[in-house]
C-alpha cells in the first residue's frame, strides 16, 4: 500500500513539475518568470565574482545559496523530463552539472569559475527562454540577433575570466579584472594600444585566438542584424527548413507551401 501511495506521489510530483517547466498556463509562465530572473541575477554574480571574492564570508555565502538553487533547480527538471538518462545526455545539462561543482568547491575550482558565465549562452539558447519571455518573438529577427548578442558577450567575459584567473599578479600588464576586460576588448576589435599585452608564446597564442574567436563572432551579429529574416518552416518535399516569410514556393523544389503567419 505504501509502495502504491509512494508511486502515485511521485506520479503527481512529476506532474506538477513538467506543468510548471513546460506548461502554458499563468502560473506556470510566472514560474518560469522567476526563474529566468533568478538566472540572470545569477549569471551577473558570475561575471562580477573575481571582484566580489575579496569580500570573503559574504561571497561565499552567495556562492552556497546559489549552489542549493542550482540543485534544487536540476533536480526538478530531471524529474520533470521523467528519462533521466535521457536528460543527462543533453549537453547543457552537463554545462549546469559543472557549474555546480565549481559553486560547491568554489576555493579549490576558482580558475576555473570564468566558464560559469557559460550558463548565460544555454540560457538564451534554450527553449526555456523563449517558451517564456521570448514566446512573441520566437523564430523572428529578434531571437537572431539575441543570441548573436548572447554568444558575443558570453565570449568576452569568458575570455576575460580566463585571461584575469591566468595572468592577474603575474603579469605587471594584468592588475585586475578591469585589466582582463580591457584586454579582451582591444584584442576582439584588434584595436591594439599595445599597453596591455599578454607574455609569451602562449599569451600571443591567446591573443590571436580572441581575435579570430571575437571577429568572427562579431561580423556573424552584424549579419544577423542585417541580413533579410528567414523563418523555420520544414519544406514537406525536400525538407528545406528556412524561407522567406513571403515565401509561396520552395526555392530548392518548388513545392507549394503554407507558411503560418501571425495573424494565422
Amino acid at each position: 500500500m505504501r509502495d502504491h501511495d509512494g508511486h502515485e506521489h511521485d506520479l503527481r510530483l512529476r506532474a506538477r513539475l513538467r506543468a510548471l517547466y513546460h506548461g502554458a498556463s499563468p502560473a506556470s509562465v510566472r514560474f518560469r518568470y522567476g526563474i529566468i530572473v533568478i538566472d540572470l541575477a545569477i549569471i551577473a554574480f558570475f561575471i562580477a565574482a573575481p571582484l566580489m571574492r575579496r569580500h570573503g564570508l559574504t561571497f561565499y555565502l552567495i556562492d552556497y545559496g546559489i549552489a542549493a538553487f542550482l540543485a534544487l533547480d536540476l533536480t526538478a527538471r530531471a524529474i520533470a523530463h521523467g528519462d533521466v538518462k535521457a536528460w543527462l545526455k543533453r549537453p547543457v545539462v552537463w554545462v549546469d552539472l559543472f557549474v555546480l561543482t565549481t559553486l560547491l568547491f568554489p576555493a579549490w575550482l576558482f580558475n576555473f569559475g570564468f566558464l560559469r558565465v557559460v550558463r548565460l549562452w544555454t540560457l538564451i539558447h534554450s527553449e526555456f527562454f523563449w517558451r517564456t519571455i521570448g514566446r512573441r518573438y520566437d523564430d523572428t529577427r529578434v531571437e537572431q540577433i539575441t543570441r548573436a548578442a548572447a554568444t558575443l558577450v558570453t565570449f568576452v567575459f569568458v575570455v576575460t575570466g580566463f585571461v584575469y584567473s591566468s595572468f592577474a599578479g603575474r603579469h605587471p600588464g594584468i592588475g585586475g579584472y578591469v585589466d582582463a576586460l580591457y584586454f579582451t576588448v582591444t584584442s576582439l576589435t584588434t584595436t591594439g594600444y599595445g599597453d596591455v599585452t599578454l607574455p609569451g608564446v602562449w599569451g600571443k597564442l591567446l591573443s590571436m585566438a580572441v581575435m579570430l574567436g571575437g571577429v568572427s563572432l562579431f561580423i556573424g551579429l552584424i549579419q544577423s542584424i542585417l541580413r533579410p529574416h528567414k523563418v523555420s518552416f520544414a519544406c514537406p518535399c525536400c525538407g528545406l527548413r528556412r524561407h522567406d516569410p513571403d515565401a509561396v514556393h520552395c526555392k530548392a523544389c518548388g513545392t507549394v507551401l503554407n507558411i503560418p503567419n501571425d495573424g494565422d
